[in-house]
């Protein structure tokens, strides 16, 4: 049974480049050996996570997610059944939403600023989903 789970946390430290790349490489070195499949957004020292893949693997990697150090105020946004993966050709992408267009993020929030805090799960499914849809992942800044 596949599933994808969407969360959101805080970064405990400034989020930078090597950062993200140390990430990213962990994610791709792992993830395709677990079958998982996902994007990364971040912004303002916020991440947002899409996982995809069997309801055991993505529920052991959440575990481990909320004992990561690197993060704080993980908050669980979305969990739920799926028929087909939306981020299959990724197994780990990236997006940093602060070189995306504002009026995307303005669509979605109150302000041009991603803060998956302050709307619903919901709408954070709906903004990934147009981020998809328009081509804004990759793999590289």
């Amino acid at each position: 049974m596949l599933v994808r789970l969407i969360y959101a946390s805080t970064a405990s430290e400034l989020v930078n480049h090597e950062m993200i790349e140390k990430i990213l490489e962990v994610s791709r070195k792992n993830n395709p050996i677990n079958g998982i499949t996902g994007v990364l957004c971040y912004g303002d020292n916020i991440f947002v996570q899409a996982l995809e893949g069997g309801r055991e693997q993505i529920n052991s990697l959440y575990g481990r997610l909320q004992q990561d150090a690197r993060h704080t105020k993980l908050i669980l946004l979305d969990y739920s059944e799926i028929e087909a993966r939306q981020y299959s050709g990724w197994t780990m992408s990236k997006i940093r939403l602060d070189r995306i267009n504002l009026s995307l993020l303005l669509k979605y929030s109150a302000t041009p600023k991603l803060n998956p805090y302050a709307v619903s799960g919901n709408t954070t499914v709906a903004l990934l989903e147009e981020l998809a849809a328009t081509g804004c992942f990759s793999s590289r800044d």
